[in-house]
């Protein structure tokens, strides 16, 4: 799961974000209006609202079918073929785009190592434990990313800051011994750590990505997917060790294709309602959590599903505030 971070004054500058899609609309604030107490229900917040959807979806999605992957080819391979598939897709969206500057391409490094570290944890995760484990502890990304901001000089609100804790909790709680999850504790430990590591990755490449969010979208989607073909991908082929199997092919592909939709969406949400998209894209934990229980017959005890609730409201509420 990857999200694209963008600046409110980027919001709705076509110079800035790109994403092929027509021309920018004007800035969401007009400062010459007196601020209201509530959100407008206009067409603006109606794309706000179907772009966050949208992400947490295709996201979700992703997340169920890289579980079932994992589980059956591992964790590598998973993101091999989820890399080769998104390269596919992100290489003619920047087609006749300008090339990023130095700078930028440092950015985009940091992020796609990040995003990559972030996957393949989070893949091994979900073959050592349940979705509805691993995927609260990973949603916290936003939370990390705030963190990070913060060690590097941002002021979070006192309300940001609480819901840090509550975050921590809700992790706690979905981990704690005993909490009817199925599989063995060293299993459960490792899994929980595991995306504890994601979280940690996919927040520094929320950082970055936040300082070239700016760009044509195509160059947000590449360096992931570059390093996973380079770097994972091409040793693998090398080796004889990349593995797929009939079975497995569509769920990588659908992997693959709904990753890009997911941050498609998100970068589309954004652009018409920041907080909006955000919130609603955070609930991709839930929405697997769900989609495990259905298709993949997971259960969960107690002291977890009010985890997974508590660690929702906590990634939502820093959305909403940050």
């Amino acid at each position: 799961m990857e999200a694209v971070v963008v600046e409110p004054a980027d919001v709705f500058d076509g110079s800035k974000l790109e994403l092929g899609l027509g021309a920018p609309s004007s800035h969401p604030r007009d400062t010459t209006r007196p601020a209201g107490p509530a959100v407008r229900f206009n067409a603006r917040t109606m794309l706000a609202i179907l772009g966050g959807l949208g992400a947490a979806l295709a996201w979700a999605c992703a997340t169920l079918c890289a579980s079932r992957a994992s589980r059956q080819i591992g964790p590598v391979s998973t993101f091999a073929w989820i890399a080769i598939v998104g390269l596919v897709i992100a290489l003619p969206m920047v087609a006749g785009r300008p090339v990023p500057t130095l700078t930028q391409i440092g950015w985009l490094a940091l992020a796609g190592v990040a995003t990559a570290i972030g996957l393949v944890s989070e893949y091994t995760a979900l073959r050592l434990g349940q979705v509805g484990v691993v995927t609260p502890i990973s949603s916290t990304e936003g939370a990390i990313a705030a963190m990070i901001a913060i060690a590097a000089g941002e002021q979070l609100a006192p309300l940001a800051a609480a819901a840090v804790l509550v975050v921590a909790a809700g992790v706690v709680l979905v981990a704690w011994p005993g909490g009817g999850v199925h599989g063995s504790g060293k299993k459960i430990a490792e899994g929980s750590a595991l995306a504890g590591l994601a979280a940690i990755a996919f927040g520094l490449s929320l950082y970055a990505t936040g300082h070239v969010s700016y760009l044509a979208l195509g160059w947000l989607v590449i360096p992931t997917r570059l390093i996973g073909v380079v770097f994972v991908a091409l040793p693998l082929v090398v080796r004889g060790r990349l593995r797929l199997t009939r079975s497995i092919a569509p769920l990588v592909v659908t992997a693959g294709i709904c990753e890009v939709i997911g941050l498609s969406s998100y970068a589309l949400g954004s652009r018409h309602g920041i907080a909006i998209a955000a919130v609603l894209a955070s609930l991709f934990a839930l929405f697997a959590s769900v989609g495990a229980y259905l298709f993949l017959s997971e259960r969960l005890g107690q002291h977890a599903r009010i985890g997974v609730l508590v660690t929702a409201l906590g990634v939502a509420t820093i959305s909403v505030v940050h």
